[in-house]
């Protein structure tokens, strides 16, 4: 480590609050699919800011969007219009098929905006406030207290309680774990489409149909929590297409905006025509204008270079070179995951693999302390999976 970087290191830890056991390297740029530290070394990335930079770092077009809209207004807030929000709006509608928008700042605030709209839905049925939401172990939904009263990690929450009430935790994928929480007081059940820092634990679609059919008989609303799987990561926009089941409401964020903070939470008409209304949501910065841009020029990039197109090609590769290092080491168990979000269980901690690699130039990044997770950005090649899978089998090997 240099002394320049050693030095920022420092003043880091002296200012920033440590809710981060942070990597110790300092980034400085991206270009592609490969970060650069402030002494110039190079990293082939392999997590894309958490599923982020779908479209890789430094792409011009979407620079250049950026840099257009800076030059025009960054803000006006949503007591006016403003031409990129709606422009946004028609996009995210059109490639969700879902109904009405509304723009959150991050992945969390969107889950509490969904939240908000089922309890209400629920409220206008009957007047009463007493409704309870089924959320999955493992589940993973974001801080906000909102958000992690449905994260499904006792831990997460065991200092911040009393979490918000009538939350119930069933198991991904058991439909009968499910159905022992569903009462009359039931609104909403929320899951992950793909569960991320859970562990990459992808629905079952006849559990997903299962419970579609559920909520259709009961009027329970279902919730997807799309704002890690979605966006292309898993071979089609939104994960659930995958299974052809719609949710009532959906959320999204992460590479929405690729590196811009900005998540929405989308919501079917009979949802949105029977819940939220004016005075009972609201956010200051949500669907800016620079945010928008950014959704803007992503769902047109993502049209034009072909990017869930690139997820379908690349993805069954990934998926093959990781089944061989299964083959090839007796401590990691199997694979699993979905598109370009897979996860290799090990029968040890990882953290030790991911250091070493982080050392020889690749990123990876765990989800839970057992699973290294690869979610990189969605213009990946062949090329670069083989050498990842290179720099990773060196660093196994070593073990």
């Amino acid at each position: 480590m240099s002394e320049m970087m050693e030095t920022y290191i420092k003043e880091a830890e002296n200012a920033l609050l440590h809710t981060y056991n942070r990597y110790q390297i300092v980034l400085d740029k991206g270009d592609g699919v490969y970060l650069y530290d402030i002494d110039g070394k190079e990293y082939l990335d392999f997590v894309a800011g958490i599923a982020v930079f779908a479209l890789g770092y430094n792409n011009k077009e979407y620079n250049d969007a950026l840099k257009a809209q800076i030059d025009k207004v960054l803000h006006t807030s949503n007591y006016y219009y403003n031409v990129p929000a709606i422009e946004a709006a028609k996009k995210i509608k059109e490639v969700s098929g879902m109904d009405r928008v509304f723009f959150t700042n991050s992945g969390a605030e969107a889950i509490e905006g969904a939240l908000k709209a089922a309890r209400k839905y629920a409220f206008l049925k009957d007047g009463k406030t007493d409704h309870e939401i089924i959320a999955m172990n493992h589940s993973f939904h974001g801080r906000t207290f909102g958000a992690l009263s449905v994260t499904g990690n006792p831990h997460y929450r065991e200092a911040f309680g009393p979490m918000i009430g009538n939350i119930r935790f069933a198991d991904l994928n058991d439909f009968e774990s499910v159905l022992s929480q569903v009462n009359e007081k039931t609104c909403a059940i929320i899951m992950e489409t793909v569960q991320g820092e859970g562990g990459i634990f992808p629905a079952e679609k006849e559990f997903l149909e299962q419970i579609r059919k559920l909520c259709d008989e009961r009027d329970i609303l279902l919730i997807l929590d799309e704002i890690q799987c979605g966006m292309g990561r898993c071979g089609a926009m939104f994960a659930w297409q995958k299974y052809g089941v719609k949710p009532d409401i959906m959320t999204t964020a992460k590479a929405l905006g690729c590196g811009v903070p900005v998540g929405a939470f989308l919501l079917n008409e009979k949802v949105a025509a029977n819940s939220l209304v004016a005075g009972d949501h609201g956010t200051t910065y949500g669907g800016n204008p620079l945010a928008c841009a950014a959704i803007n020029k992503v769902l047109d990039l993502f049209k034009q270079d072909n990017i869930i197109e690139n997820v379908n090609e690349v993805a069954p590769y990934l998926e093959e070179r990781l089944n061989e290092l299964v083959e090839r080491y007796d401590f990691i168990l199997f694979r699993r995951g979905m598109g370009l979000m897979q996860g290799l269980v090990f029968d040890r901690p990882v953290a030790e693999v991911i250091n070493k690699a982080l050392d020889k130039g690749l990123i990876l990044i765990n989800a839970g302390s057992d699973i290294i997770r690869f979610v990189p950005p969605l213009v990946i090649t062949r090329k670069n999976v083989d050498d990842m899978i290179s720099i990773l089998d060196s660093c196994l090997g070593s073990l």
